[in-house]
This record gives C-alpha cells, sequence and structure tokens, in this order.
C-alpha cells in the first residue's frame, strides 16, 4: 500500500463521480428528449456501447504508450464528451446527446483498467487489497455523483445541463490527479514477446470464468441500477429520493473495497464471489417485495455489495489467467465482454421498466445470476 495506490483510489473515485452521475441523470434526459418511451435509457446505453467499442483502441494505446499516457487520453475525452452533453442538453438533441456519450464511452473503457493497474502498484503479495483499495475510492463517487446530480441539475437554464458541466470539471480534476502517480517504467512490448495467442488465453476455464462472472455480475447490476431512478418516477418517488438510493447503492458497490482484499487472501475468490450471488439473490426478493423507498434503498445496497464480491473476485481470479507479457491483450477482451454485456443491459433495462415495469425486470435478472452460479460450481468441481 502507497502512495500511489492512494492516488490512483482517488481517480477511481473521480471516474465512478462520471458514472454515477450519467446514470443518475442520462435515462431521465433521455426520456424528457426521446421520441419514444422506450428510447429513455439510449444515453446510457451508448456510454457503453462507447465502452465495447473502445476497448481494442484503449488496448493499442495501453500496449503504444503506456499506462499513464493511455490514461490521460482517457480523461481528455472525459472533459470533451461531457461538453458536449452540456451542449446537446442545451439544444435538445437527443441524438447527439446519444452520440456524446458513445465518445465518453471510451473513458470508461479506460478507466476501467485502473483495477487492473492497481496490481502493478504493489507487491505481488498485496495485489489483492490492491486491487480492493482503489475499487473502494470509488466512495467518492457514491456521494459526489448522486449529490453533484441534484445540486447542479438546475444550475443551468436547462434541466441537468449544469450536471454534464460540472463533470467537464471533475475530468480535469482527475487529470491533474493522475499527473503525480508514478507508474512502473513503461517497456513497450513486440509481437513477438507478447506471449500466447488471445485465442489460447480465453480457452483456459478459469479465463472464461473469471471474464463471465465479471460479465454478468455487472450486467446484472447495470441492469438495475440504470432502470432504477425510471422506476422511482414512475412510482411517484420524486429525483431526491433516486439520487438517495443511487447513493447508498454506490456505498454498497465500492465500502466493502477496504475488506474484500482481505476476506479474498483469506477465503478465495471463489468463497467470496459465491456470497456475492447470494446477496444479488437477496437483492431481487427485496426489490419483488414491494416499490417503497425504503425497498429501493435496502434492494440498490444489496446489489452494491453482491456487485462488488462478485466484480472485485472476478479480477482478481483474471489475474491468475495471463502473464504480465498478455496483460494488454488478455484485459482488453475481458472490458470488451463486460462492456457487451452492459450494452445490452443497457437498452433491455429501460424497454424492460418502460413497457413491462419494474417486477418484470427483476425476475428476468434471476436468468444471469443463475448463470454466474453455475459458472462458480462448474471451475469448482474442475478444480477438485
Amino acid at each position: 500500500m502507497n502512495r500511489n495506490l492512494w492516488l490512483l483510489a482517488l481517480c477511481q473515485g473521480l471516474f465512478l463521480t462520471n458514472n454515477v452521475t450519467f446514470i443518475a441523470i442520462n435515462g431521465l434526459v433521455g426520456l424528457s428528449l426521446a421520441p419514444l418511451g422506450w428510447m429513455a435509457t439510449l444515453p446510457v446505453m451508448g456510454y457503453v456501447v462507447g465502452g465495447a467499442l473502445s476497448t481494442q483502441a484503449v488496448a493499442f494505446s495501453q500496449a503504444r504508450w503506456g499506462r499513464k499516457r493511455s490514461f490521460q487520453m482517457g480523461l481528455i475525452v472525459a472533459f470533451f464528451s461531457a461538453l458536449l452533453c452540456a451542449y446537446a442538453a442545451y439544444e435538445g438533441s437527443f441524438w447527439l446527446l446519444c452520440f456524446a456519450t458513445v465518445i465518453a464511452g471510451y473513458y470508461s473503457a479506460n478507466a476501467n483498467l485502473y483495477r487492473f493497474a492497481a496490481a502493478e502498484l504493489s507487491d505481488l503479495s498485496a495485489r489483492e487489497k490492491a486491487v480492493s483499495l482503489v475499487m473502494a475510492g470509488g466512495l467518492i463517487g457514491a456521494v459526489a455523483g448522486p449529490n453533484m446530480a441534484s445540486l447542479t441539475r438546475d444550475l443551468a437554464s436547462v434541466p441537468f445541463a449544469g450536471a454534464y458541466l460540472s463533470l467537464a470539471v471533475v475530468g480535469l480534476l482527475a487529470m491533474a490527479v493522475l499527473g503525480f502517480i508514478q507508474f512502473p517504467p513503461f517497456v513497450r512490448i513486440t509481437a513477438a514477446e507478447g506471449g500466447r495467442p488471445l485465442s489460447e488465453i480465453v480457452r483456459q476455464p478459469l479465463f472464461i470464468v473469471a471474464a463471465a462472472t465479471g460479465a454478468l455480475s455487472y450486467g446484472v447490476m447495470n441492469l438495475l441500477m440504470a432502470s432504477t431512478p425510471i422506476a422511482m418516477q414512475q412510482c411517484g418517488l420524486p429525483f431526491r429520493d433516486a439520487a438517495f438510493v443511487l447513493e447508498w447503492h454506490v456505498i454498497g458497490m465500492f465500502a466493502p473495497g477496504f475488506f474484500t482484499g482481505h476476506l479474498i487472501k483469506r477465503f478465495g475468490a471463489m468463497g467470496v464471489m459465491s456470497v456475492g450471488v447470494i446477496l444479488y439473490l437477496v437483492c431481487i426478493a427485496v426489490a419483488l417485495s414491494g416499490t417503497d423507498l425504503h425497498q429501493f434503498v435496502v434492494s440498490l445496497f444489496l446489489l452494491g455489495l453482491g456487485w462488488n464480491f462478485l466484480f472485485t473476485g472476478s479480477t482478481t481470479l483474471s489475474l491468475k489467467a495471463y502473464t504480465p507479457e498478455e496483460k494488454d491483450k488478455a484485459q482488453g477482451a475481458i472490458n470488451f465482454f463486460v462492456f457487451a454485456t452492459l450494452a445490452l443491459t443497457s437498452f433491455s433495462s429501460g424497454l424492460l421498466v418502460t413497457t413491462q415495469g419494474w417486477t418484470l425486470l427483476n425476475y428476468g435478472s434471476l436468468l444471469p445470476v443463475t448463470a454466474t452460479a453455475l459458472l462458480l460450481i462448474w471451475l469448482a468441481r474442475r478444480k477438485t
């Protein structure tokens, strides 16, 4: 645990401030501008589609210029895409907003590698704790994101335009923090030195389970989180309540980061991930029990806890599936699977919550949760 890790955790927090603010407002801005109601979450979907489309470009930039320069490029994109989102809100242009969020996806694909960079900033014996600590930095986003969205909602003449402008400032702040981080010396690896082909890496059972459970756990979380502001609005709850629910959800996502690494070290990644599956099932049960404010709060908080255990566990699990020389292509593939799943769930969440309702959405999320449990059982049996 060192200064560089704490600064990277702060960058993670600023990144999550961007993400949570986008989640809190993109669906609502989309709902006000979209030609049809089911298109409301297309700006949310645009963000993750942009991330999926950017994974290979990010992997290339990481391999060509190293962690620091690549991360700086992501923050430049974050700054200008936030300004473009603000302009789209001012113009009342739904499709320009969708385009801007697709561009912003490059930043998301880039910053999603912070958790892997954390493992390189610590001793080999402390990788689990380093990944967990940097993930815990998302607590900043848990508090700052919803509150910033709420406080800046009416800052400009157009609702939420001020929130997008504030995200441009957040991008500049993150760039300043990143400037103080000292990453390990960058060594450019040629194709001949790059280890096994990607096709061989992705066929490993360990990689399959790590990538699939990471993607499915993030997909379930996104399916329910992206639709929550719209579902709460449909239930007659004000935006401040939605911001409060999202705040506690993201606290659940990242507060465990201070001890998840210790749990993984003691009980193993598979054990911690199994608890994450159970938390997801309890979350769905609470969501199906009613639509009062306290049920949204408890359900989304449990969703965050389950995500932390599953996603941190899958990240730690994946570190054993590739060598340092193979990290750029392996991590790029993992990110692609995550973003492709997020794109599907972002679209599905808006479609289901506006046409079928909150209840069916939760029943549908049982399918990927069950698939996650089966994958963990399959890997455990292969190891015995």
